[in-house]
């Protein structure tokens, strides 16, 4: 979802498919180990056919896609290091501390209670970033690090994890979830209904 919301941010135009990862089919029925081998998403194929996955590449992908959107600053400069050691943060430790509530192996107990603090740990490392008082990962500017963080901290609900104890952190993920890039992918994927205007 993360690169869907950044798509949304460009304002670019995309076709979405859902893919069945244990069944490692798409919607469309293609056999998607075609497409990533190693059957997870994302896949980004780009208008000549390329294939980029794994978030971070693809997320700064699409960044530099729109650089007047401002989605992730420029190469080369140490903002840019920034931002990758962010993104790095969110997929190698934020991403993973969650691995065991989705295994198929129902926690409970020591595991469950074990699981739980591995994702605290990693919590409580962004809640310390925003001590200085800014308003997203990086500063006070929007960019593709805050829409993979928001998924994976969005995570902490469907798991029965409360936010409760990081209050910058919950006020961090409801200031996402409320930009309309995020409703309108939310939306899409069928994770919040769309509201009828009468």
């Amino acid at each position: 979802m993360a690169s869907h919301i950044i798509l949304n941010e460009i304002g670019t135009s995309f076709d979405l498919e859902k893919t069945d990862t244990e069944a490692g089919r798409t919607e469309s029925g293609e056999d998607f180990r075609k497409i990533n081998p190693n059957g997870y998403v994302p896949a980004l194929i780009t208008d000549v056919g390329d294939i980029i996955t794994e978030n971070p590449a693809v997320l700064q992908y699409l960044a530099d896609q729109a650089p007047d959107a401002k989605l992730a600053p420029p190469y080369g400069t140490l903002e840019r290091t920034r931002l990758q050691e962010a993104l790095n943060f969110v997929s190698s430790e934020l991403h993973i501390s969650f691995s065991p509530f989705f295994s198929g192996t129902q926690l409970d107990g020591k595991a469950r209670r074990q699981a739980e603090s591995g994702v605290e740990r990693r919590v409580a490392h962004i809640e310390r970033r925003f001590a200085d008082g800014r308003t997203y990962l990086l500063g006070n500017g929007f960019t593709v690090v805050d829409a993979y963080a928001f998924v994976v901290l969005n995570w902490a609900s469907f798991v029965g994890l409360s936010l409760d104890t990081w209050p910058k952190t919950q006020a961090y993920v409801a200031r996402v979830a409320a930009r309309p890039s995020a409703v309108k992918a939310m939306t899409t994927e069928g994770l919040i209904k769309q509201e009828r205007v009468a």
